[in-house]
């Protein structure tokens, strides 16, 4: 069990290691404003959280560094986050204005790679059912009517439909007042099973229109696939904790590209509540042993349906990287939540 002279210390060296990147001596942390120790005293402390596997003595180097463990005492017990600043917030309040899932996504990507320095992720909307918003129907020529269908988080999607008989357009507009007055705002597996218990009861015209909607808006649904926005992977060349090993950047950027398993990683942000934050190893992924993940679930209408976040190295602001991911997150689900 840490005493808070050794949580002290610690929290001490490790921001000291993330301002500057050196390996932090005892002496040099006996001087630091609020310790009031002797070096000896220190280089105690110091050795007891070695033996606790929370820092480490690189070979070149008489000093110290956090290792994957420290960081995650750090940030868990004793990180303390600073409010985002103003003009950071203003370019996300400006930048995540209502507009297209995939517009929202990569503007979110953009905007948090900028704003830290870091790549910037996003796993685009996903949804196990889709809700609608309005239903339109055109007729183009005889029997062939285009159904227009808006789901709740503004994708719009347009399908071709071979009918049994022609439709007037007045019978169009209709039959989409009738489904937007008794079924808008509900999810299509919602929408087939009371279809099922009530096209019988409705006009058949209606009928056949309803259930080719409800068909043709649960096959897009099921042929989409999620994916993952990077942005700023090109930052990490700058970042002297990554671009010192250029085989493990090839391996990064691979990863980057394939998005396999930033997909994965990605999605188990979605079963947080509120920042999760993997260091090193615990993100699974090999390639990523050297970097940490900040992400965070973001929502439609209050259903989660995605996850942004950051990928930068385990030396990284913390403090400051996790309120911007926070925020992003809730900005992008106020810009992507319909309202009445």
């Amino acid at each position: 069990m840490m005493n808070e002279r050794a949580q002290h210390l610690l929290k001490a060296l490790i921001e000291r290691y993330i301002a500057d990147g050196q390996p932090v001596a005892s002496k040099t942390l006996s001087l630091l404003p609020g310790v009031e120790l002797s070096s000896a005293t220190v280089r105690n402390v110091l050795a007891d959280l070695e033996n606790m596997g929370l820092i480490a003595s690189p070979h070149t180097s008489a000093g110290r560094i956090p290792t994957a463990r420290g960081y995650r005492l750090f940030v868990d017990r004793l990180l303390t986050i600073r409010p985002l600043d103003e003009l950071s917030r203003h370019e996300l309040e400006a930048n995540l204005q209502p507009d297209s899932p995939q517009r929202i996504a990569q503007a979110a990507s953009s905007l948090l790679s900028e704003l830290t320095s870091f790549a910037g992720v996003v796993l685009t909307p996903q949804r196990s059912d889709v809700a609608f918003r309005q239903i339109e129907f055109l007729r183009l020529s005889e029997r062939r009517v285009l159904m227009i269908l808006v789901t709740l988080d503004g994708d719009v999607q347009n399908h071709l439909l071979n009918t049994e008989r022609d439709y007037t357009p007045s019978e169009l507009v209709e039959a989409g007042n009738f489904i937007n007055q008794h079924y808008a705002g509900q999810g299509l597996s919602a929408v087939t099973s009371r279809v099922e218990g009530e096209l019988r009861q409705l006009q058949g015209d209606i009928a056949e229109l309803m259930a080719a909607a409800v068909k043709l808006g649960q096959q897009t649904l099921a042929k989409r696939n999620e994916d993952v926005v990077v942005s700023g992977g090109s930052r990490l060349l700058q970042v002297h904790d990554l671009s010192d090993d250029l085989s493990r950047l090839r391996e990064l950027f691979g990863v980057f590209e394939r998005k396999t398993e930033l997909l994965k990683l990605l999605a188990q942000g979605r079963e947080a509540q509120g920042v999760n934050i993997f260091i090193g190893e615990e993100s699974g992924v090999m390639t990523l042993d050297e970097c940490s993940v900040v992400t965070a679930p973001y929502c439609i209408n209050g259903q989660v349906v995605g996850t942004l976040g950051v990928v930068g190295p385990t030396r990284m602001a913390y403090e400051r990287v996790i309120p911007i991911v926070d925020i992003t997150a809730r900005l992008v689900s106020n810009a992507l939540s319909f309202r009445e």
